[in-house]
C-alpha cells in the first residue's frame, strides 16, 4: 500500500489496533503521535455511553443547578466522567486494559452514580420542599 493511502486509512480508522503496533515502525514517531493522537479524538468524537445527562434525562435541569452550585457534586461528576471516559476508551479498544482492571472502573462508576443518584433524590427533595 502506498504511503499516502496507509496514512488516510490510518486516519479513518481502518486499520484494526492490532495493526498499528506494526505500522507505528514504518513512521517517524512524531507522525505516529500525530495519527494516533488524531484516531483517538475521531474515535472519542462518536457519543460516549452513561453520561450523567443519559443516566437522568429527567434531571437535566437539577444536573446544571448542582454542577454550578455544589463543589462536592462537581467533583463526584468530574470524576464519574473520567472513569466513564475511561471505560469507554477500553470498550472502544482505544487503550487496553485487563479484565480485572475495567471490572474495578465499572464497580467505581456505579459507586459514583450511586452518590450522584442521592444527591439528585436529595436536591429535588429540598426544591420540593422550598
Amino acid at each position: 500500500m502506498p504511503f499516502g493511502s496507509a496514512l488516510s486509512a490510518i486516519f479513518a480508522g481502518q486499520f484494526p489496533r492490532s495493526q498499528l503496533t506494526h505500522i507505528k515502525d514504518c513512521f517517524p514517531a512524531r507522525l505516529y503521535s500525530l495519527f494516533e493522537s488524531q484516531r483517538e479524538n475521531s474515535d472519542m468524537s462518536a457519543h460516549t455511553p452513561h453520561e450523567l445527562h443519559d443516566e437522568f434525562p429527567h434531571d437535566a435541569e437539577t444536573l446544571r443547578r448542582l454542577k454550578s452550585g455544589n463543589a462536592h457534586f462537581c467533583k463526584l461528576a468530574d470524576r464519574y466522567h473520567a472513569v466513564n471516559r475511561a471505560i469507554h476508551r477500553i470498550e472502544a479498544e482505544i487503550e487496553p486494559c485487563s479484565d480485572e482492571h475495567t471490572d474495578r472502573l465499572k464497580k467505581q462508576r456505579l459507586s459514583l452514580l450511586d452518590e450522584i443518584a442521592a444527591l439528585l433524590e436529595k436536591a429535588e427533595a429540598n426544591l420540593v420542599h422550598a
